[in-house]
């Protein structure tokens, strides 16, 4: 193991520790319970809840339900008053489907044309999920159709970024969702041309604050398609922005810069996008970054969060060079967080200093991992790009419970919300009890 910890002022050594595992986002003020996921990483933004009785074994061909989807996206449902809300093309168009919790299919609204994916094996024209704050459903395609919806399927307004920002220069297919806060809903933009940060207003879509985000970089490492993170403390949120080789924490009412940390790629290797989404586990921020799809190119940096102005030498605590993710996002759960290795090893680290708790390793296939994990009420759930759920105990050790084969590629993270389980696969969404 390669873990650098690095200096930072004293006494805060003990805050790290015992500081609050959750990071609150604004979705927050929906019931963080297990009975909500109101955007892609659930309630906290950090993948897991800490209630519930989740499923640990299962049987595909007898589960509770499961209902046809119109096509294939990687987007992941929400769950809102027993209510899961999907992004979808249908017969060309970009759609949001509904459904009640047993699988009845309540509406379903086109939003217009879909584009097709750049990437036809693994892109879709629905890769960002949708977000809500209680109050409406917040949705972005990669046609650039941005829309609010009400809960009985309205549209209460739409907007198109593509026709009025130009075309996404992304290597690939535009995967970053929305993000809501207590007035605005944010959509982000890192690519090969002008970078930014927009809040649009919530009750109307019309743009109130747009801020300019570009750094030069090595080629294609100013591509992102992760989704940004909200950071309260003291009364205070800040949306924290990973991509082009910096981490950038901005006022949520203006989008102005509060803080950057840099210095992540001092050897400018090319060719490392961000894809995977960072995560909060108390006063750190756990940054992946490189690819671990390639040998010795996947890193992980933990940050520490606040600051003013550049903070790259003074808030930077450890970084890891032995591992990493590509794809799959970290999650956070008591403390502790949880990198899903591209082909399955699961490695658990104190984000606090970055060291390894536990490592273990899922059996192996051909098949990577592109799924993000996420952990209910201790167990943690991995979907391999094959249809195979894994289930593992998140204690103190590796402790692999099942393999489940849902005879279907998944690419969607698993939602964990009312004690059961929904599975977006490519043709079906499954509810699992």
């Amino acid at each position: 193991m390669q873990t650098h910890l690095l200096s930072a002022p004293r006494g805060l050594g003990l805050l790290w520790l015992t500081a609050a595992l959750f990071g609150f986002t604004a979705a927050s003020a929906v019931a963080a319970s297990s009975m909500e996921w109101p955007s892609w990483r659930g309630p906290h933004g950090n993948g897991g809840i800490d209630t519930g009785a989740f499923p640990t074994q299962w049987d595909a061909t007898k589960v509770l339900w499961k209902v046809a989807l119109p096509g294939k996206g990687g987007s992941t449902p929400i769950v809102h008053n027993q209510r899961i809300y999907l992004t979808t093309p249908s017969e060309g168009e970009d759609t949001v489907l509904a459904f009640d919790f047993s699988g009845q299919r309540l509406w379903a609204t086109a939003l217009g044309p879909e584009s097709p994916p750049r990437h036809r094996t693994l892109g879709s024209s629905a890769n960002a999920s949708p977000v809500t704050d209680g109050e409406c459903v917040f949705v972005y395609f990669r046609s650039g159709n941005f829309a609010a919806l009400e809960f009985d399927g309205k549209v209460r307004w739409k907007v198109n970024l593509v026709e009025r920002f130009g075309q996404d220069q992304l290597f690939w297919d535009q995967g970053s969702s929305p993000v809501v806060t207590d007035r605005h809903v944010i959509m982000v933009r890192q690519h090969g041309g002008e970078s930014w940060l927009a809040g649009f207003d919530k009750a109307t879509g019309e743009m109130r604050w747009r801020q300019t985000r570009n750094f030069k970089t090595a080629i294609e490492n100013n591509n992102g398609y992760n989704t940004p993170l909200l950071d309260t403390r003291d009364g205070q949120t800040a949306l924290l922005i990973w991509g082009a080789e910096h981490l950038t924490a901005h006022d949520i009412t203006t989008g102005e810069m509060l803080w950057s940390c840099g210095g992540f790629n001092p050897d400018a290797t090319a060719y490392w996008p961000a894809i995977a989404t960072p995560v909060i586990a108390g006063t750190v921020v756990i940054v992946p970054e490189g690819r671990d799809d390639r040998p010795g190119q996947s890193r992980v940096h933990g940050i520490r969060l606040g600051g003013r102005g550049d903070v790259t030498t003074t808030h930077r605590l450890w970084q890891r060079e032995d591992l990493g993710v590509f794809v799959s996002s970290p999650a956070a759960y008591k403390g502790r967080v949880y990198l899903l290795r591209h082909r399955g090893g699961l490695v658990c680290l104190d984000p606090a200093t970055g060291k390894t708790l536990w490592s273990g390793a899922l059996p192996e296939d051909k098949s990577p991992y592109y799924s993000s994990p996420i952990i209910a009420h201790g167990i943690l759930y991995a979907a391999r790009e094959d249809g195979v759920i894994f289930t593992v105990r998140a204690e103190d050790r590796f402790d692999m419970l099942s393999a489940n084969r849902m005879g279907e590629r998944i690419l969607a993270s698993p939602v964990p919300a009312a004690d059961r389980l929904l599975i977006r696969g490519d043709h079906h969404l499954f509810c699992v009890k």
